[in-house]
């Protein structure tokens, strides 16, 4: 999330404690710890105590990678014609302070442990612009790169008994796409029943009870 001031806020995977599973420090971007390794910018790099919500410059954050658009508030039709997920939702974003407000908070704050398929930087990024969250923790997360990766092999899956019935590699190609899109969309979190918004001021309480259940 970008907070002005060549500034943004992202999510990544804790540091450990074991030495055989600590992240190298510049894997997910910026690491630097305080005081800060950055040259330009002191305060690059600053995170709370076991927390992955973590501060850094955009150049320290991109590592020469590009910048690329992520679009809220797409049509269907628009969402259902991306080919590649983690691009786009037709959940609306909310209005920009409102968005800096919940990425600041949970930097002071956190935001849960990091895990690749239910709490991941798209997560992050998601809750921060819309506040929605999904009541059923153990379904797909809400991120469109995990539901991809659940996707692609669920739309393989389902559509290969009907093999016998569609020979033509053409015709199972698109079929196999037709239900990998399908199973995109089913689990964006502007289309989906099970999400609700959460005040960035009770989400602790919110996580909290989802974990008790």
């Amino acid at each position: 999330i970008f907070v002005g001031g060549s500034k943004v806020v992202h999510f990544r995977p804790q540091r450990t404690l074991n030495s055989n599973t600590d992240i190298p420090p510049d894997f997910y971007g910026s690491s630097s710890s305080n005081p800060s390794s950055c040259p330009v910018f002191p305060d690059c790099g600053f995170k709370q105590l076991n927390s992955g919500v973590v501060l850094s410059c955009l150049d320290c954050f991109l590592r020469n990678g590009s910048l690329y658009c992520f679009d809220y508030g797409v049509t269907p039709s628009v969402f259902l014609s991306r080919v590649r997920g983690g691009t786009c939702t037709t959940a609306t974003s909310d209005s920009f302070d409102v968005v800096i407000h919940r990425a600041m908070y949970l930097l002071q704050n956190g935001f849960g442990n990091y895990n690749v398929f239910q709490n991941n930087c798209e997560d992050f990024a998601l809750y921060c612009k819309t506040g929605l969250l999904i009541v059923d923790r153990l379904g797909v997360g809400r991120s469109g790169q995990a539901s991809s990766v659940i996707g692609a092999p669920l739309a393989a899956i389902l559509s290969s008994p009907l093999k016998l019935l569609m020979p033509s590699p053409v015709g199972m190609a698109v079929m196999t796409a037709g239900m990998y899109t399908m199973s995109r969309y089913a689990t964006d979190i502007g289309v989906r029943t099970d999400v609700i918004k959460v005040a960035v001021e009770d989400l602790p309480l919110f996580l909290e009870s989802m974990g008790s259940e």
